[in-house]
């Protein structure tokens, strides 16, 4: 069974999201879209968004750091564990609570605001729902893992982060995730969920960032002076020429 669940299954989710991104996009680039809402309503949204996407940026690029680089790497560089496990406690949770509060108001919008519940897809609300049981489950894991200790003090980066960067690698050791506490199974399996998932949602917007409006050139407006129009009265856009 663990062979299934930490070996078969996350290939099988990373396999899905690899080719369903691209069918998406070979197949579907009309509906590789936002979908945006704000045009139904805004003031719900303008504080709820902002609260989940930067929240966001900080949980990927705790997770970045806890699973991708070695615990021997960041000792090297005069990090210790004290000092890691305070920055990311500390880090974590103030990037997870932002997460989940900028879920709860987008999800109470969502509900409860007519012409959004309207727009809502069932595909939105499984995502919804997959996004909400992975970040609970990762918020837990750190409450009680990291602060209150419960079952004893876990390092994740010595078994979790050792299996991950094995799976990367293509020679996973399920035996490392059959040794972790039962919280960071359910979030690793519910997060592989998510990535087999993502294609088929709203989350393929997040490879279509606008980065282009970093580096494009300023767009001038002139204002039309009438004065260089002389007498002739100025021609409309569907008056016929000549």
């Amino acid at each position: 069974m663990n062979e299934f669940l930490f070996l078969v299954f996350p290939y099988v989710c990373l396999t899905t999201f690899v080719v369903g991104h691209w069918w998406r996009y070979r197949y579907d680039k009309f509906g590789w879209t936002t979908r945006s809402s704000q045009l139904y309503e805004n003031r719900l949204l303008r504080i709820g968004s902002p609260l989940f996407h930067f929240g966001m940026l900080g949980v990927i690029g705790g997770h970045v750091i806890g699973l991708l680089i070695p615990q021997s790497w960041t000792e090297a560089v005069g990090v210790g564990e004290h000092l890691y496990h305070v920055a990311a406690v500390g880090g974590g949770m103030l990037a997870g609570i932002a997460t989940v509060v900028g879920l709860v108001i987008l999800i109470y919008r969502r509900r409860t605001v007519g012409p959004v519940f309207s727009a809502t897809t069932v595909m939105d609300k499984v995502m919804y729902a997959f996004l909400a049981v992975a970040i609970v489950l990762g918020m837990w894991n750190t409450i009680a893992g990291s602060i209150l200790t419960i079952g004893g003090e876990y390092n994740y980066r010595e078994g979790v982060s050792v299996w991950f960067r094995s799976f990367l690698a293509f020679q996973p050791d399920a035996d490392l995730m059959a040794a972790a506490p039962l919280g960071f199974q359910l979030h690793a399996l519910v997060a592989f969920g998510l990535f087999a998932l993502w294609p088929f949602t709203r989350l393929v917007h997040v490879f279509s960032a606008p980065l282009g409006y970093l580096t494009r050139p300023y767009i001038v407006y002139r204002s039309r002076d009438d004065s260089r129009l002389g007498s002739h009265r100025p021609r409309r856009g569907w008056d016929r020429v000549g």
